[in-house]
Parts: structure tokens; sequence; C-alpha cells
């Protein structure tokens, strides 16, 4: 069972009984594929996933209040390390799911593909538009973003026109409505919604590496571990590359197929 966004404030007025067996906490950034990741688990007899998506940074504030969340997927090392800092996370769980890219999207489906790079006239491609991103101080893609764009020398000519967004999907969303000609979001997204155009990509070494640690929260219920090895295994990492993101070597092999829940 999917729920997108979850309620906080019902979900913890809820009796532990009428919970899913694993509640996941997953960056926006993963909706979609990782949809399709649990429907599979789930058709092969895994335990019912229910997930959460929002911002990283709102999740982990989550995880630090006493949320129930068996699993925490991060599109930021950072945010992880802030729970683990807390000692929230299960010792030896964690690990470096995926990977991603970032890129310039644009809502006409015309508009030509750019080069990026310092030369960049990121303002002029602007014009008296605003440029898409999501909360540049708190959420990772748009904490990438704005690396990315000050490693370019691009951040003072374009930083006043910046429209922040609550999480990348938020942003994605101002662009793939015409509300915002230009935004930043990470490649997977763009390749998500058919109404935006990539007009081309950051270069890697313009911002931190874009990496998604998983980790098991705190007192995880036991089905957790078993789903967090099938996102590591061969199938989920085939739905995800399909998606557009990249697979880290340090990941480790999952188990592939979940053991069949108990009739009893």
């Amino acid at each position: 069972m999917l729920v997108k966004p979850l309620c906080m404030a019902l979900l913890l007025a809820l009796p532990c009984a009428a919970r899913a067996e694993i509640l996941t906490f997953a960056a926006a950034s993963l909706g979609g594929p990782l949809d399709r990741v649990v429907e599979a688990w789930e058709a092969q007899g895994g335990a019912e996933v229910t997930v959460s998506y929002a911002g990283s940074s709102a999740l982990a504030r989550q995880i630090a209040a006493g949320a129930p969340a068996d699993l925490f997927i991060s599109a930021s090392e950072d945010w992880m390390d802030e729970v683990a800092a807390a000692g929230l996370i299960e010792a030896g769980s964690r690990r470096d799911l995926l990977g991603n890219g970032l890129v310039l999207i644009a809502s006409d489906p015309d508009a030509a593909s750019v080069l990026i790079s310092p030369d960049l006239d990121l303002a002029a491609l602007l014009g008296e538009g605003r440029l898409a991103m999501a909360l540049v101080d708190a959420v990772p893609a748009g904490q990438y973003g704005r690396a990315a764009l000050e490693g370019l020398g691009l951040w003072d000519g374009v930083a006043a026109q910046v429209a922040q967004a609550e999480n990348v999907r938020a942003a994605l969303a101002l662009v793939a409505s015409g509300a915002a000609p230009l935004g930043i979001v990470y490649e997977t997204d763009a390749a998500e919604e058919p109404r935006v155009t990539m007009l081309g990509a950051f270069p890697e070494d313009s911002h931190p590496p874009i990496r998604y640690p998983a980790a098991l929260v705190l007192d995880a219920a036991p089905e957790a571990a078993a789903f967090l090895d099938f996102l590591s295994g061969a199938e989920a990492q085939a739905v995800f590359m399909a998606a557009g993101f990249t697979i880290p070597d340090a990941v480790l092999p999952g188990a592939g197929t979940p053991e069949p829940e108990s009739a009893e």
C-alpha cells in the first residue's frame, strides 16, 4: 500500500496494529520507481509496504521527533548523518543505494539544449522568469543545485529569481505547469515528467556526488531488513536504472526475492 503524501499526525495517532508492516520514509525524487519496486516486492510475497515521500530534511526531522519509520532512504548523506548521529539507525544497516545526476529543465517543449558551463548565460535564458529549485538551504536537490551554480559562478546572476519549492517534485511541478520557465531537478525527475524538456546536465564535478543512503531506523520491523536487501538486489536495481538512477559500487547484493509471509 502506497501513501503519497502520508499524514504524519494521523500516522502517529494510529495504534501499531493498524500500521503497515514496513513504513518507508523516502526522498520525494524516488516517487515512481520506488512505487514499482514496492509492487514487485509485494507481488512476490513480501510484507506490505507504505511509503511516505517528502524532502529528506523533513523526513529526517520527523524521525528525530519519533515518527515510527522502519526504513529511511535519503537523497543526502548529510541528512542520513544527522539521523545516525542521533542514534536512530540500526548499526551496520546503512548503505549507499543509488546515485543521480542534476539537470536544467524547461517548460518550453521546443527549448534548445545548452552546454552547462561557466560560460552559460543563465540569466539571459531566464529573462524575467523564475528558476524553480527545491529549498536551497535544506532540501538535497536544492543544496546540490545551489552548489553547482556556485561552482560554475552562475549563482549570483540568478539568485534573486529562484523560486524555492518544498521538495524537488514540487519544483518539477512548477516547470511542468509553466509557472516557472526553468528549473533544476534530478535527471530522474525530468525523465518521469513528459511536460518538461531537459536542456542539459550539470557537470558531475560542479556539485558533491549525489548519493541516496538507506538504513533501517532503530527498532525497525523485522521484515524491513529483507525489504532493504531487496532494494539492493538485481531486480530492484534494474527498475531504478531504467528510471535513470545509477547504482554505486558499494551497494550490497540483496536477497532478490522475499520470503513469503506466513499464513498464521
